[in-house]
């Protein structure tokens, strides 16, 4: 779980195992592809070398290709390799917020400890006897993974950036609108298709009923004010050249 800036809860479902195990397969793959394509590359280049420094170089880049491929991937690609991508899956801190360097760092170097005493004993043991299903490189680092998959938007995300919103009309002019208040509706419409139901009431009460209060937009039965809000977004964004 993590809170958000309009101080609300979200929370993200852990992945499943076989999510995991599929994108480690595709992980792999991808791996063995490269060390494969480097060490080919190698004995292009040095034609033909001695066949201790080939075993020798082959034995340094399958140690070293995986685990620079896992950090830097999950460090600069916001928690995500080939196969999470694939997978719909992502690596994030324990607290929900984005994975840091130095956590995918941390995860990845212990990738080790997972495969003690045998292939992905521990890591495996880890993951079925904690809440957070954290292997061994989770729990040091602070990290968790997370499915991606999103539900189903009850509501078209407000089109902040072309056209004239159709409800422009029935909010009047705004007149003393503030660039905050405009900042939260918009932060408010944007986050508001991806909340459960619970929580986009409690929004509409704390985000947009004082504003539209205050700003004199009226309410109307037979319109949701998500899209009162979004016109208010669009009308003043683009009369103050915020769009």
């Amino acid at each position: 779980m993590v809170l958000s800036p309009e101080k609300t809860i979200l929370s993200f479902r852990l992945a499943g195992l076989g999510a995991r195990v599929g994108a480690h397969i595709v992980d792999i793959a991808a791996v063995g592809t490269l060390v494969f394509v480097l060490v080919l590359g190698i004995s292009m280049a040095f034609g033909s070398i001695d066949p201790d420094i080939a075993t020798g170089s082959t034995m340094f880049l399958a140690f070293i290709v995986p685990l620079a491929y896992f950090i830097l991937l999950e460090g600069l690609w916001n928690g995500q390799t080939l196969g999470k991508k694939i997978a719909n899956i992502r690596v994030r801190m324990a607290d929900g917020t984005p994975i840091t360097f130095s956590a995918a760092l941390g995860r990845n170097l212990l990738r080790p400890a997972d495969m003690l005493p045998g292939p992905y004993f521990l890591g495996l043991l880890a993951i079925f006897t904690n809440p957070r299903a954290q292997r061994i490189g989770d729990l040091v680092a602070g990290t968790i993974v997370c499915l991606e998959r999103r539900p189903e938007p009850r509501f078209a995300i407000a089109p902040h950036s072309v056209g004239i919103h159709p409800l422009e009309g029935h909010v009047g002019d705004l007149r003393g609108m503030t660039v905050p208040e405009y900042n939260a509706l918009r932060r408010f419409a944007d986050r508001f298709p991806e909340l459960p139901a619970n929580i986009q009431e409690k929004l509409v009460n704390e985000v947009w009923a004082p504003i539209a209060n205050r700003r004199k937009v009226p309410s109307y039965d037979n319109i949701h004010p998500i899209y009162l809000a979004e016109a208010v977004v669009m009308k003043y964004g683009r009369e103050h050249g915020l769009l």
